[in-house]
């Protein structure tokens, strides 16, 4: 079939790669000027299946509180009057209970696990570069309250048989050697040995060249402006450059996604929040992660990305802004500061956001729509780079007429209803 992949973004890449190893003509159209130039830029580089969960979980409107009237808050609200912002926030609040956070938490684990090996054959399939380690992740506790609730997060992990350790501060150090330099300030931490790293966006880059190299055409620099339907068919999409046609179309626009389904009458809870990140260089390699360090207390990820350090975290509902506010540079220096001070150097970092494309229960949206040849594979949140594999494969496969290696109760936008 020759199909349309409507963004490059990580999701949108690793789709039309595996669409083009499915046998299938793929074209891909950006409106930037390559692949992973937005969200899958600066992302916090982890590849982290076993941090899979859903936002929405039991106490978070009371954390959430809390976190509000912190100085450096993980969570920042800027009120609009945009109706989907509330619409969402409420969605959001209402998977805010046991039964729904396990659930969630389920599927999201059950599809990142499937795309960290998804990830792990490609790469030994390809030989693909991209800073990456295989180190896992450190959830560093600083008090003992976050120790207590990450026992819920342990039931699941043992549910699904994904290997962990429950650390004390010296079995972090053993992890994490540079943690010993400011002994006292955690209490404990999770330990997930099957968690990656590596850099997003020159693992798009790498592989948006492999793609082509299997038959894709990238044509970026275009403005997809809209979806033409007939019936129940996507006959074209509307681009700066005039009407595209083809056999089948796949969604992968990010947060962008809603905007350009509504006007078909597809809705879906997918809402932009952002995240942001900065980017050091390594000075002093001892004082430095050796692979990601997950803070709790402020919701940031510090991973080593070749002689870099990436610094990500934070979330501000905003709607579609983009303006960097240097109050949430402030709290990504202040994060890497406690724990790594001297690994990198601040005064040389750079400053980045991002629009994670979120649904209100955590987990993406995959496969077909009521337009017959219309596909989505949209809203990860910041689980964009962790499923993108796996995600392109389920997404090859539906379109294929395949079934999936993996159940996918739960990941089609039939979970919303009609």
């Amino acid at each position: 079939m020759k199909i349309i992949v409507l963004g490059s973004g990580v999701v949108g890449t690793t789709s039309a790669y595996f669409l083009a190893k499915a046998g299938h003509e793929v074209t891909v159209i950006e409106r930037q000027g390559g692949a992973a130039l937005e969200t899958s830029f600066a992302n916090a580089g982890e590849v982290s299946s076993g941090m899979a969960a859903p936002w929405a979980a039991p106490g978070v409107p009371m954390k959430a509180l809390r976190w509000l009237a912190m100085r450096h808050s993980p969570l920042v609200i800027r009120p609009s009057l945009d109706p989907r912002m509330w619409r969402w926030l409420f969605q959001m609040l209402g998977n805010c209970n046991p039964a729904s956070y396990a659930v969630n938490k389920s599927r999201m684990v059950r599809l990142a696990e499937y795309s960290r090996d998804s990830l792990i054959a490609l790469r030994k399939e390809t030989g693909i570069a991209y800073d990456h380690r295989s180190k896992g992740t450190l959830q560093v506790f600083r008090n003992p309250r976050q120790l207590d609730e990450a026992q819920e997060d342990i039931a699941v992990l043992k549910r699904y048989g994904v290997p962990y350790a429950l650390l004390d501060p010296a079995g972090c150090e053993v992890d994490e050697p540079a943690l010993a330099r400011v002994r006292g300030k955690i209490v404990g931490g999770l330990h997930l040995p099957g968690d990656e790293t590596g850099d997003c966006f020159k693992f798009t880059q790498a592989l948006a060249q492999m793609a082509v190299g299997e038959g894709v055409v990238f044509r970026n620099n275009v403005e997809i402006r809209r979806l033409v339907a007939d019936g129940d068919a996507i006959t074209a999409v509307e681009t700066s450059q005039g009407e595209l046609r083809a056999d089948a179309f796949v969604m992968a626009m990010g947060s962008y996604s809603p905007l350009m389904l509504e006007p078909l009458g597809i809705r879906i809870p997918v809402y932009p929040v952002k995240g942001y990140s900065i980017t050091l260089p390594i000075i002093d390699a001892a004082s430095a992660p050796e692979s990601t360090i997950m803070e709790e207390t402020y919701k940031v990820g510090i991973t080593r990305l070749g002689e870099r350090i990436r610094v990500g975290g934070t979330a501000e509902i905003a709607g579609y802004d983009l303006r960097l506010h240097a109050s949430r540079r402030a709290t990504l220096v202040h994060a890497v500061t406690e724990l790594f001070p001297g690994g990198g150097d601040v005064d040389k970092a750079t400053f980045w956001c991002g629009l994670r494309p979120m649904t209100p229960d955590g987990t993406p949206v995959i496969g077909p729509t009521p337009f017959r040849n219309l596909y989505l594979n949209t809203g990860h949140g910041t689980l964009g780079w962790t499923m993108s594999c796996g995600s392109a494969r389920v997404l090859a496969d539906l379109v294929s007429g395949r079934a999936p290696d993996i159940d996918t109760d739960g990941l089609l936008m039939t979970r919303y209803g009609r």
